[in-house]
Order: C-alpha cells, then sequence, then structure tokens
C-alpha cells in the first residue's frame, strides 16, 4: 500500500506542476496550496482537482452511539477525527490557516443561547489538526420562512477564505465577512472571554434590505474573488406562488469590495426572465489577458462579465449563451423541458463548461451538457430566435420559450455560436433509442477535468465520464441514488458522494474502473473536499477528515 501511495503522490505533482502551465490560459485561477483548499473548487476557475494529495481509496467510518449520534472515538480506520454538525449539511468543507469551516443548521446545538430546538443557519470553524471546535456563526431564520428561508436547511453557502478573512452568504441573504480568528485574538479581555466561541463580524450587508432582493427558499451562493472583488450570485426569484418575479429590477449579480462591503458594480439581469431561483454561483478566469466573471442565470443563461463593470456602477457584458434549446418550455409542474443553472461553470483550458438543472423538488428530467469558447463576444448561443412571419426578426429573450414553431418562430444557427460541443444524449448500443444510462439529466452537480477526462454526475444518479477535447463519452455508471454532490479528483482518482451516504472512487480513466465503494453512514448532500493529504467528507450530520494512517 505505501508503495502504491508513493507512486501515486510522485505521479500526482508531477501532473500538479502541468496543471500550472495549463493554467495559463486564466492566470486568477490557478490552485491553492496543498494545505488549503480555501474555497468551493479550490480555486476561482472551480476545478475540483486536488493532486499530491495522497488520499486514502480505503477506510472504514466506525461505529456511532446510537442514543446520542456521537462517533465513538477509537473505531474506524484511517480516520483523523469526527466532528458533530447539524442535522442537515449542504456546505463544503473549505479548509485554510489551520481550520475547517463548514455551513450547517443548529441540530448540534453548540452554543448554550441556543441550543439546539433553534432553527439557525450555521457556519462552524474546526481546528484542522484535530476537529476541536472554535467558534460558530449563527443567523436566525428569516420570519418570512419557506417562501425565503426553507426550515432546518442552515447555511447551504461554501466560504472564501483569504488570510485573516472569511466571506459567505448566509440563509438571511447576508454578505458577511469574518475574522477567521473569531475573537481568540482578544483571549484577554472580558468581553471576549464571555462570547470566545461566537463569530467576529468585520461587516455585512443585507442584500434584501440594500437592494430589495427577494430570494426564493434559500440564499446559498459559495463567493469567489479577483483582486479586491468579490463575486455574489443575490438568489434573487420567484414569490411563494412561482409565477411572479417579486424584485424584477434587484440585481442577480453583484462585485463588491472584499475589504469594506462596498458596491462595485451591479447587473439585473435576467430580470422578468428569471425561471424559479438562482442557485448558481459564480467561477473566474482570465482569457487571452481579459479576466471574466461567469455567473449561471436563473434563465438558464451564461452571463460573463468584466470584472471591472463599466467604471459607473454598472456592468459590462461579454458574452451571454442560452444554455437551453430554443423550443423549450418552461413549466413548474416539473415536467418542462427548459431548464436554469444551479450546478457552478467550471473553466479550464480556454473553456467554460456549464449543465442545466432544476430545484431538486421538480424531480428529474432532461439535461444539457455544454462546453462553451470564452474568447468571444455578444450572443454566443448555438441558435437564434427569430420570428418567421415578420421578416425573419430577431425576437427578444422570453421567459417561458424562447421559439413557439406554432407561432411562425423558429431557431436558426448562429453565425457568431461559441458552442464547441454539448452532450445530451447517446445511443451507446446503437438500437436506436436512448435508453435512462443514456443520457444526461438536470444536475446540481459541477464537473471536473483532469487528465483530458470530464466527469461530471446528474441529479439522476448517473456519473458520466467524457474526453473533454471532443464531448465523447467514455463511459457512464449509475449509482443507484439522487446525486447533490460534486466529484473532487486527486491523483489519477474521483471521489464521488451520492445522497444515499456512499463514497465511489473511480480510476481517472477512459475505461471505467471502480476502486472502492464505501459506505459514510448517513446521506451527503455536500462535495468532498482535500488539503493537507486530508480528505474531508461530510454527511448531513458528521464532517470526517480522512487520511492513511498506513
Amino acid at each position: 500500500m505505501r508503495w502504491r501511495l508513493a507512486c501515486a503522490c510522485f505521479a500526482g505533482i508531477a501532473c500538479f506542476a502541468g496543471m500550472a502551465c495549463v493554467g495559463s490560459v486564466a492566470r486568477g485561477a490557478e490552485p491553492e496550496p496543498l494545505d488549503e483548499q480555501a474555497q468551493r473548487g479550490g480555486s476561482p476557475a472551480r476545478n475540483n482537482v486536488r493532486n499530491g494529495q495522497c488520499l486514502p481509496e480505503s477506510w472504514d467510518v466506525g461505529q456511532f452511539d446510537e442514543k446520542t449520534g456521537e462517533w465513538l472515538l477509537g473505531t474506524g480506520r484511517n480516520i483523523r477525527w469526527v466532528a458533530r454538525l447539524g442535522t442537515q449539511t449542504h456546505g463544503t468543507p473549505v479548509v485554510a490557516e489551520g481550520k475547517v469551516f463548514i455551513g450547517t443548521n443548529n441540530g448540534g446545538g453548540r452554543l448554550p443561547r441556543y441550543p439546539a430546538t433553534v432553527d439557525l443557519g450555521c457556519l462552524l470553524a474546526f481546528r484542522a489538526a484535530d476537529g476541536e471546535f472554535l467558534w460558530q456563526h449563527s443567523s436566525e431564520k428569516l420570519p418570512t420562512g419557506r417562501v425565503h428561508d426553507w426550515p432546518l436547511q442552515g447555511v447551504c453557502s461554501t466560504p472564501l477564505v483569504k488570510g485573516n478573512r472569511l466571506w459567505f452568504v448566509s440563509n438571511r441573504c447576508e454578505v458577511l465577512c469574518l475574522d477567521t480568528e473569531g475573537f481568540y485574538q482578544d483571549l484577554f479581555s472580558r468581553p471576549a472571554r464571555e462570547r470566545l466561541e461566537e463569530a467576529n463580524v468585520v461587516w455585512r450587508l443585507d442584500m434584501r434590505e440594500r437592494f430589495g432582493v427577494s430570494p426564493h427558499n434559500m440564499s446559498n451562493c459559495s463567493i469567489t474573488s479577483a483582486g479586491r472583488a468579490l463575486f455574489v450570485c443575490t438568489s434573487n426569484g420567484v414569490d411563494e406562488g412561482h409565477m411572479n418575479i417579486p424584485a424584477p429590477n434587484a440585481p442577480s449579480f453583484l462585485a463588491l469590495d472584499k475589504m469594506t462591503g462596498e458596491v462595485l458594480w451591479s447587473d439585473a439581469s435576467p430580470g422578468l426572465n428569471i425561471l424559479h431561483g438562482q442557485w448558481c454561483s459564480p467561477c473566474y478566469g482570465v482569457f487571452d489577458g481579459q479576466g471574466q466573471v461567469v455567473f449561471g442565470g436563473g434563465d438558464g443563461w451564461l452571463y460573463s462579465f468584466d470584472p471591472a463593470g463599466d467604471g459607473q456602477g454598472g456592468s459590462k457584458l461579454l458574452w451571454k449563451f442560452d444554455c437551453n434549446p430554443k423550443d423549450a418550455k418552461y413549466s413548474v409542474s416539473g415536467r418542462s423541458t427548459r431548464n436554469h443553472l444551479i450546478a457552478t461553470p467550471m473553466i479550464h483550458g480556454g473553456f467554460v463548461y456549464a449543465a442545466v438543472g432544476e430545484d431538486p423538488e421538480h424531480g428529474e428530467g432532461n439535461g444539457r451538457l455544454c462546453c462553451i469558447d470564452a474568447r468571444r463576444r455578444g450572443d454566443v448561443s448555438n441558435e437564434l430566435a427569430i420570428d418567421r412571419k415578420n421578416g425573419d426578426r430577431p425576437l427578444p429573450s422570453r421567459r417561458l420559450q424562447a421559439v413557439n414553431p406554432q407561432a411562425g418562430e423558429a431557431a436558426v444557427a448562429n453565425p457568431n455560436s461559441a458552442l464547441i460541443w454539448e452532450y445530451v444524449a447517446r445511443d451507446a448500443n446503437r438500437d436506436g433509442k436512448i435508453d435512462f444510462e443514456e443520457q444526461m439529466h438536470r444536475t446540481l452537480s459541477s464537473a471536473v477535468l483532469g487528465e483530458g477526462l470530464l466527469m461530471i454526475p446528474d441529479f439522476s444518479g448517473l456519473v458520466h465520464c467524457l474526453d473533454a477535447a471532443t464531448g465523447e463519452v467514455c463511459w457512464t455508471h449509475d449509482l443507484m441514488s439522487e446525486t447533490w454532490s460534486s466529484p473532487l479528483a486527486a491523483d489519477g482518482r474521483v471521489y464521488m458522494a451520492d445522497a444515499d451516504g456512499k463514497i465511489t472512487i473511480f480510476k481517472l480513466s477512459k475505461a471505467k474502473t471502480i476502486l472502492a465503494e464505501i459506505e459514510m453512514g448517513r446521506m451527503i448532500y455536500s462535495t468532498p473536499a482535500a488539503a493537507g493529504g486530508v480528505l474531508y467528507v461530510p454527511t448531513t450530520t458528521h464532517l470526517f477528515a480522512i487520511a492513511s494512517d498506513e
């Protein structure tokens, strides 16, 4: 085992060095140091590849006390430590400054003033060395209820950490900047001792109060940054009846000064075309010298902006791309063929990879994965919508359906298309039919790309492995479970969690090879992370720090 891990590490270090060269296309997206993973996906590019980590490919989670739910110390194998979270955990852990930060709910009841019976959004900080609890930020639930702040979901945002500052979006639709040390740096002052386990808030921006944002169900953006700018999706969405947009002029996308919270610029796209909610997080890269921040809109369009804005508080659009076929139609029944974007787009080698999805409550459905050349400008969709009855007049963007063929409207090829390839389905067995396992379904998950291969799961539980250059499907695998998580790639392996609580470890190769299937004992909605040779896997109730003891 030692020999195999040493070989994997050697190969991973070589691959990691090579990634720095590939990343020259997107210089703002270099991977973080090996002992940190300080934001969702490990960099602003959101490509969750962490080579050189020497992560184990086998472990045993051990046993839990049936009455208290606490992990029994000393049980398990390759388990460094286990920390209790809440009862619902959707946030991905980040590791920085010797600490681990993760969003959850208040099911753990760690603070005396907030027992476990009080529903909160919580951001927890643990010591990375041993899992000791350090502090908690507590966000009380919004009084408007589930239309804005769904019960028991906690903090769904994955934070961003730079030095001793941390930024995240609370369940109350606030952007917060915290001191990563909490009040520990003021340990000897009496007020600090009394609030030692509380978070130290540096600044706060309430997006509902400041801009009139009306988040639908949950505010969840995982912030990223470039230079002084933070990039935030506001989660502005529909009302409780799912038909009206209460705040169409409120911004969907923001750039803030990371040190002060000052608004640098904002953009209100898609306005009245929001389908449901806006739960997609941004990514960032540099292409031919031009920085780009890419947001997924609640209308199913990707929007790329100049991170500097227009210099007058507004946005500067570089390009936009419709991720749906023009004749696709949206319906709140769940049977729609038009989708929006929930999965965070990913950047690699000059291209943006994005896949459509829906609210999990709306069930399974058709999907589409696109590879887009980020160097084009304007409307770079694959198709344009025109009105045949009126001299092929271009049609404006519409909410429910871009093109209605019965009304004499049509979709035509766009000569300015930036689409490199798309994956909707493939007839693998060549029987003239598209079977369940031969199609891309709606997804909540981001893609990961390493060694020329792209892997992405869909909500239906299929894992798809494609040739990243061509979009050709190499293989699929049915996890037999809903999948909310995104994959983690490290040292030629891919770690994939599913909602049934299983981690499947694949070899990153064109031939499907399953190295292990490991039960974690609880459901998993979050994405695994890796830093300092430790694999961090959050279930709904516990955070596991996993490292090889061999």
